[in-house]
């Protein structure tokens, strides 16, 4: 047992020594390069030239066949929606190498049997993947929390004579993160010539936010028909806030209802892979009479687990 803590902690090591080197090689100024063309499609051939300097041989090969397709921009909105400093190259890499370890480390658990491997690889090809759905979440939550504090800066330098685009740029300078890397980008955008609609909807689709597709159709209207929008935006603040209020309520009421249905949901899973490698004998002998039977039960099992997660998901899913 100890080797084996040995052996995965080694493993562990590596995949995080390639990710940092990875990561490590791409500086920020290609970072904010390589997002706007993905988003814009304008970028200068110097610019192109610099970033490929930058990359290796193997995720310049990649990123060529892979960026320019409707599967590469997936990812890539699916990694500026989690702030991620990867490539859409770098990204596919990581999820093969933990696909790889995976498999290797769960095949060495189970004795190099096949269906060990492939339970692993499945693992490890999932892991990133959920990896970037918490790190959006979590952004997302930050993101409409800091939404009500923004339009109030907004409505001070509006009210003060500010422009819109002077506004949101104060507002990039005085509030934390992720709001001031979101705001910076969009004035970043504007400050290249792109029209402040595009640069406004660039950050709705990095941000998918209810309260922010509310704000952002609120300022094109107003720049369309005219008005106070200072006034606008004061209300909707108010709005927005109330909102975010009542959400975080919720999200405590309902917190104990969403824990038990995962933990409840997991634990038959987690159970099986237990006994799969450390007592497979054990946890075969529910097909010794019949697979057929044995399958059918294992099946209408799942089906179980899963209209149950669904069911306390759906109890604790309260719109506002």
């Amino acid at each position: 047992m100890f080797n084996i803590i040995l052996i995965g902690g080694g493993i562990l090591v590596l995949i995080l020594l390639i990710v940092g080197v990875v990561v490590s090689a791409t500086s920020e100024r290609a970072l904010v390069e390589e997002r706007l063309k993905q988003y814009l499609d304008e970028e200068s051939d110097e610019a192109l030239a610099r970033a490929r300097a930058e990359s290796t041989a193997l995720t310049e090969w990649m990123e060529r066949r892979v960026s320019r397709s409707s599967f590469g921009e997936r990812i890539a909105r699916e990694l500026a929606r989690a702030d991620l400093k990867l490539k859409v190259s770098e990204y596919i890499a990581l999820i093969v190498i933990t696909t790889i370890v995976g498999a290797v480390l769960a095949a060495f658990l189970g004795g190099w049997d096949i269906i060990s491997a492939a339970i692993g690889g499945v693992a490890g090809f999932f892991l990133p993947r959920l990896y970037v759905k918490r790190q959006q979440r979590q952004r997302l939550i930050r993101f409409n929390d800091q939404l009500p504090d923004m339009l109030n800066l907004m409505v001070n330098g509006v009210r003060a004579g500010y422009s819109t685009m002077q506004a949101i740029e104060a507002a990039s300078r005085e509030m934390p993160s992720p709001m001031s890397e979101e705001l910076h980008r969009v004035v970043q955008e504007m400050q290249l010539g792109i029209p402040m609609e595009r640069a406004l909807d660039n950050l709705l689709r990095r941000i998918p936010s209810d309260d922010l597709d509310f704000v952002i159709t609120a300022i094109n209207v107003q720049r369309e028909v005219g008005g106070n929008l200072a006034e606008i935006l004061d209300t909707i603040a108010y709005t927005i806030r109330e909102r975010v209020r009542i959400k975080g309520e919720i999200r405590v009421l309902t917190a104990q209802v969403r824990t038990s249905g995962t933990i409840l949901s997991l634990i038959p899973v987690f159970l099986t892979l237990i006994l799969w490698f450390l007592n497979r004998q054990y946890l075969m002998t529910f097909f010794e009479r019949s697979v057929l039977c044995g399958a059918i039960a294992l099946g209408i099992a799942v089906i179980l687990i899963i209209s149950g997660y669904y069911a306390m998901m759906r109890i604790a899913d309260i719109e506002v």
